[in-house]
C-alpha cells in the first residue's frame, strides 16, 4: 500500500511540475494586484553565490527572525524548522545527544551529535572534517535568518554535505539598543539573556549572552548551559568589510537519561535507564570559537572572500559501561578558505562564476577510562586522531535565455583520517586512511511567468565516517576496515511561486540512490556506544511541499507535507541478517506540519502549530516500530509594547498541547529494545523580553 500511495503521488506532483506553462501563468498572476514581495526579492546566501531564492536550482526554505525567536522557548533549534519540509527532528530534551537532524534521510542513523548534514553559523562550520557537527554552541536567541538546502550540496561544502543548515546572526539596527529577556516554565527551566547591538556607521555589531537551566522531565536529565555569541562587521571603506565572530559555550552538566524499552515507557514516561544512573551517563563541554571573514569588491563585477576561524573544544563524556566507558577528548579545529566570484557576461549573457577551497585541520587527543559506576578508573584507550581536509570547488551560473538559467558544479574533496595509538598495552592500532570524491552538480532554472520557476537538478553528495564512526568493534584501536565513505546521486525537480498576492507554495520530488549507506549498531558488551556498518545499497523516493497563505488580514497558515520511501535494496550485515527490501529506520513515511497564526495591529499574536508524524521503524530488521503521533502547541504574547524608548514583550507557551505519549527521540538499533526516550507530557512556559532603545548619533 505504501509504495501505491507514494508511486501515486509522485506522478501527480510531477504532473503537476510539468503542467503547461498557460495553467501556471493564470494561477501565479491575480487579476487586480500581483505580490510586491514576490520571491525574486528572498535572497539565499547558503549557496555561496548570493542569488533570489526564484533562481536557484534546488529545494531550499528559509526562516526568519521572529518564527526562529518570538515567543519560543529556544531550547533546540527544531522549534523553528519545523515547518521546513523534507527535515524531521528528534532529541530536544536530551542535551546529551543533541538533536537527530535527518535532511531526506541523511543525519537519521546518529544517535548522537549531527551526522550528515552541513551546519554553519555566519559561514563558519560546525561540522568538523571528519563530518560530525553539534548544536549546543548555536545561539537561538541571536539568529536572525536560517537558510536550509533541502538534498545533496556536495558540490558546494564537501563532505557530509547531504543537507545545508546556515545560521545567520541578525545585524544590529540603525539605533542602539539593548535587551533582556527573562523565560521560566515547569521542569524547573529558566533561561536568562542579555542583548545589545547598533550601527555606528562604520561598525555594526551585536552581543547576545545567555544562561539556561533545565532538570528535564525525566529523571537524570538535567544540563546547565551559558552561551556567549558576537558578532561585528567594520566597513573598511566602500569596497571592503572586515567580519568578526565569537562564541564561548559552556555546558558543565548534560546527564543522559538514556533509552528505556517501549514497556517500560508505557509504564513511567519519567524515569531514567537504571544503568544510565548507575554510570552517571551524560556528558560536560567548554567551547570556544573564533571565525575571521574579510570581503572585498574588485572592480565593478567581482568579490573576494577569504575566511579563517579557531575552535577549541574540552569535551568529557560517561556511557553506562564499564570498559572503556568514559571519555575525554581535547580538540583544536582549525580552517579557513578564499573564493573568487565574478559578476559578469559569457557571449553577451549574463554570467556567474565562483571558484575557491576550503581547508581545514582536526586534532583531538582521545582518551577513554574505565567508569567505575560514574568514577573514572583506569586508562584504556589513548590515541591521537588527526583529520585533514581539502577541497576545491568552481561554479558557474549563465542565462541561457532570458527566463532560462543553467547552473553546474564540480568540487574535489581528499579528507584524510591519521591515528597515532598511544596506548600500546594491546598492540599499536596506529594507521592511516585517505578518502577522496569528485562531487558534480548541474540544475535548470525556467522563470514560467515573474512569479512561477520550475527547476531541475542533478547533485551528489558524500559521507565519510566520523573519527567515532571508524571505531573498531573488534574491541582495538586503530580503524574498522570493513568500513567506507556512503555516497549519493540525487535528481529533483521542483516548482515555487505566487498565487495571488497572498498564496505562496513549492512542490518538489526526488529520486536518490546511495551506496554503502553508514547504518549504527550496538554491541551487548558495550550498550550505549555505537559502531558502524555499511548497507550495500539504498534508495530514497520523496515528494515536499510548502505552502503558505494569509487566509484575511492579520490571519495566516501554513502547511509542510513531507513523504518518504525509503528502503535499503541491498543489506546483508557483520552476523548474516539479509535486510534487503525493509524500510531504512529512522524517518516517518508521513510527516505534516500545519500552523495558523493571528497577528493584530495592537502587537497580539497568536500561534498554533500541529506536527503529525507516520509511524516508524527503529531497527534494520523492521521488527519495532513508533505509534504515529500528533503534537500541537500554542504560543501568544504582546510584541512590542511601548513606553518611549521602552518596549515590552511577553509571551506564554503550551507544548504538547492534548498531552499526547510520543517519543522525543529514538536509538537506531539500540540493543536490549531500549529504543525509546519519552517526551515530556503537557508543559507551560512564559517570559518577558525588555528592550531600550538609545538615540541615534547618526
Amino acid at each position: 500500500m505504501k509504495h501505491a500511495i507514494g508511486g501515486w503521488l509522485s506522478v501527480s506532483l510531477v504532473a503537476l511540475v510539468a503542467a503547461p506553462t498557460a495553467v501556471w501563468a493564470q494561477l501565479a498572476a491575480a487579476p487586480e494586484a500581483r505580490d510586491t514581495t514576490g520571491i525574486d526579492e528572498i535572497e539565499v546566501r547558503a549557496t555561496r553565490m548570493p542569488k533570489p531564492l526564484d533562481k536557484v536550482p534546488a529545494a531550499i526554505s528559509v526562516v526568519t527572525k521572529e518564527a526562529i525567536q518570538r515567543g519560543r522557548q529556544q531550547l533546540g533549534l527544531d522549534e523553528s524548522l519545523a515547518a521546513v519540509p523534507g527535515l524531521f527532528m528528534q532529541g530536544r530534551y536530551n542535551f546529551a545527544q543533541d538533536l537527530r537532524i535527518a535532511i531526506r534521510g541523511f543525519g537519521a542513523r546518529s544517535n548522537f551529535g549531527i551526522r550528515g548534514v552541513k551546519i554553519l553559523v555566519d559561514g563558519i562550520p560546525e561540522s568538523l572534517p571528519d563530518g560530525q557537527a553539534q548544536s549546543d554552541g548555536i545561539d537561538l536567541g541571536s539568529a536572525g535568518q536560517i537558510e536550509v538546502i533541502r538534498g545533496p550540496a556536495s558540490s558546494l561544502y564537501g563532505n557530509a554535505s547531504g543537507g545545508v543548515i546556515h545560521i545567520a546572526t541578525e545585524r544590529g539596527p540603525t539605533e542602539p539598543f539593548v535587551e533582556s529577556r527573562l523565560s521560566v516554565g515547569d521542569f524547573d527551566f529558566r533561561k536568562i539573556q542579555l542583548k545589545a547591538g547598533g550601527d555606528t556607521g562604520r561598525l555594526n555589531y551585536l552581543v547576545n549572552i545567555s544562561e539556561l537551566q533545565y532538570d528535564g522531565h525525566r529523571d537524570h536529565s538535567e544540563a546547565e548551559d551559558t552561551l556567549l555569541n558576537a558578532r561585528f562587521v567594520y566597513t573598511i571603506d566602500d569596497s571592503s568589510e572586515f567580519g568578526v565572530v565569537v562564541n564561548v559555550t559552556d555546558q558543565p552538566v548534560a546527564n543522559d537519561p538514556g533509552g528505556i524499552t517501549l514497556q517500560d515507557a508505557q509504564a513511567d514516561p519519567t524515569q531514567a535507564r537504571q544503568r544510565n544512573v548507575d554510570f552517571d551517563a551524560g556528558e560536560a563541554l567548554d567551547q570556544q570559537r573564533l571565525g575571521l571573514d574579510y570581503r572585498k569588491a574588485i572592480g565593478d563585477k567581482g568579490e573576494l572572500q577569504l575566511r579563517n576561524y579557531y575552535v577549541w573544544r574540552e569535551f568529557a563524556n560517561k556511557l553506562p559501561f564499564t570498559g572503556g566507558g568514559a571519555v575525554q577528548f581535547d580538540r583544536s579545529f582549525v580552517g579557513g578558505g578564499a573564493s573568487y566570484t565574478h559578476a559578469g557576461s559569457f557571449r553577451d549573457r549574463p554570467n556567474t562564476l565562483i571558484v575557491g577551497f576550503d581547508i581545514d585541520r582536526q586534532d583531538d587527543e582521545r582518551r577513554r577510562f574505565d567508569n567505575n559506576m560514574g568514577v573514572l578508573g583506569a586508562l584504556a584507550f589513548d590515541q591521537t586522531e588527526l583529520v585533514t581536509s581539502l577541497g576545491v570547488f568552481i561554479q558557474n551560473e549563465i542565462e541561457l535565455s532570458d527566463d532560462l538559467a543553467l547552473t553546474a558544479g564540480l568540487r574535489y574533496d581528499e579528507v584524510e583520517f591519521d591515528v597515532d595509538d598511544n596506548f600500546l598495552n594491546d598492540g599499536d592500532d596506529s594507521g592511516q586512511r585517505t578518502l577522496s570524491e569528485t562531487s558534480p552538480m548541474f540544475g535548470l532554472v525556467y522563470s514560467v511567468t515573474d512569479s512561477t520557476s520550475l527547476y531541475a537538478t542533478y547533485s551528489t553528495s558524500f559521507e565519510t565516517p566520523t573519527t567515532t564512526e571508524f571505531a573498531n568493534p573488534s574491541g582495538a584501536g586503530g580503524f574498522n576496515p570493513d568500513i567506507d565513505p556512503q555516497a549519493a546521486e540525487n535528481f529533483e525537480v521542483g516548482i515555487r511561486g505566487l498565487i495571488g498576492h497572498r498564496n505562496r507554495y513549492e512542490v518538489s520530488v526526488f529520486t536518490m540512490d546511495v551506496d554503502d549507506e553508514l547504518i549504527p549498531f550496538e554491541l551487548a558488551s558495550q550498550p550505549g556506544r555505537d559502531f558502524f556498518s555499511n548497507a550495500g545499497k539504498s534508495s530514497r523516493r520523496g515528494a515536499e511541499l510548502a505552502f503558505s497563505s494569509e487566509l484575511i488580514d492579520n490571519l495566516s497558515l501554513t502547511l509542510a507535507y513531507t513523504y518518504s520511501d525509503f528502503e535499503f535494496d541491498r543489506f546483508l550485515d557483520d552476523n548474516g541478517n539479509d535486510f534487503s527490501g525493509n524500510a531504512i529506520p529512522g524517518i516517518p513515511d508521513d510527516l505534516l506540519r500545519a500552523e495558523l497564526a493571528y497577528r493584530h495591529p495592537s502587537g497580539f499574536y497568536g500561534v498554533v502549530d500541529v506536527l503529525d508524524v507516520g509511524s516508524f521503524f527503529v531497527d534494520n530488521a523492521n521488527s519495532v516500530a513508533t505509534e504515529s503521533y500528533t503534537v500541537a502547541n500554542l504560543r501568544a504574547g504582546f510584541n512590542d509594547l511601548r513606553f518611549g524608548r521602552w518596549v515590552v514583550s511577553p509571551f506564554v507557551g503550551i507544548s504538547n498541547l492534548s498531552d499526547e505519549d510520543y517519543p522525543a527521540n529514538v536509538r537506531i538499533n539500540a540493543f536490549g529494545g531500549r529504543f525509546f526516550e519519552p517526551a515530556p507530557d503537557r508543559h507551560y512556559y512564559g517570559g518577558v523580553s525588555i528592550r531600550y532603545t538609545f538615540a541615534s548619533d547618526r
